[in-house]
């Protein structure tokens, strides 16, 4: 995770944690091509009404969360390329807070504004996602499905259907079993045409403008083993299968139920580059290799640039977090954040404080 995307998340999280015991926090989001002109409006439009309407007094809080709005406003001529989200509102600490959102590293997607007692943070969730895609793949003999991951959302691409799978060959006057044998025969050849398509098309979809980073596959055991064993798939796909999952359904409902019997698998792989760099490092620290441990020592590495890979646990301050992962990325230094809910991770916070490094070399 970059220093850009660690500071993102604690900015996010800190909008989450606001609340207020009234409607005094407001939320807005412009979409990047949308003007801010329309926001100005309404935003003016509510504040007149709340000095000049005649439906009753608003209250003040929300009255002083639309000043703030304006005021932050007033620094933007036109939308910033990716959207902005801007927050403000007195918090139920009477506290008056904004917060603003003008360098996502993604554009958001709709309009929003509206008053309430917590903040919106949905404009902002798929900002921090972990960046892998996933191609998904549902296949069965007479149906495939095909569609993508990306973050949270599962982006259907396109079904097939194997429409030869439902026809029964005409052999009028042939015997009972050879009949039975050619039927056998133009099955098999239809499947292995249909299964040809299904794997033409996952070419197109996964590989072309914006390849996929791994392959989830999902149907029958069977019919998984029976599609991918054969060279019929690109070999830059089969060596991104990720994993095959038993899935009932070749169709958009399948996409989600395949997401659905991946996800300790896709949960293992987001927590991966932590359990590696873990892995290195206690592995490191038993073989007597040149490793830095506690915040002195790390510092100091960093110093000399010396840092191979610098691990932080996320229980250390953000501030703090993020002072360390910029001096690593001046020094072009790798760096995991280590999740405290991993088995090693615990052992990590409380043996080492929280702080590690893996050498370039030693440090006398």
């Amino acid at each position: 995770m970059s220093s850009t995307t660690y500071d993102l998340r604690e900015r996010i999280e800190a909008v989450e944690n606001a609340s207020a015991d009234r409607t005094s926090l407001i939320t807005l989001a412009v979409p990047p091509g949308e003007s801010l002109e329309a926001a100005h409006n309404r935003i003016e439009r509510d504040h007149a009404e709340s000095e000049y309407g005649d439906s009753g007094p608003m209250n003040k809080h929300l009255k002083d969360a639309l000043e703030g709005l304006r005021h932050l406003l007033q620094d933007y001529e036109e939308t910033p390329e990716n959207g902005i989200v801007v927050y403000a509102g007195v918090t139920e600490d009477e506290e008056m807070v904004t917060y603003v959102f003008d360098d996502l590293p993604t554009p958001i997607d709709e309009l929003v504004y509206e008053h309430s007692n917590e903040f919106d943070v949905e404009p902002l969730e798929s900002m921090t996602e972990p960046s892998a895609v996933y191609g998904l793949l549902v296949v069965e003999r007479g149906a495939a499905a095909l569609g993508r991951l990306e973050g949270e959302e599962i982006v259907p691409v396109e079904t097939l259907e194997n429409e030869m799978a439902e026809e029964t060959p005409s052999l009028e006057g042939a015997p009972e079993e050879a009949e039975g044998e050619a039927l056998q025969d133009r099955q098999a050849e239809w499947k292995e045409g249909f299964f040809d398509d299904v794997a033409d098309a996952a070419e197109r979809a996964f590989l072309d403008e914006e390849p996929v980073d791994e392959l989830l596959i999902g149907g029958t055991e069977i019919t998984i083993e029976e599609f991918t064993g054969d060279d019929r798939l690109d070999h830059r796909l089969r060596d991104r299968i990720a994993g095959a999952f038993t899935v009932e359904y070749a169709s958009e409902q399948g996409l989600r139920q395949l997401v659905d019997r991946a996800e300790d698998h896709l949960t293992e792989a987001e927590d991966r580059p932590a359990r590696e760099a873990l892995d290195r490092f206690f592995d490191a620290v038993d073989e007597g290799e040149e490793v830095a441990y506690g915040r002195e020592e790390v510092e100091r590495a960093l110093e000399f640039d010396a840092v191979d890979t610098l691990l932080i646990s996320e229980s250390i301050p953000s501030e703090e977090t993020s002072d360390l992962i910029e001096q690593a990325e001046e020094i072009e230094a790798d760096h995991v954040l280590v999740p405290t809910d991993l088995e090693r991770g615990e052992q990590f916070e409380q043996a080492f404080g929280g702080y590690g490094a893996l050498l370039r070399f030693e440090i006398d």
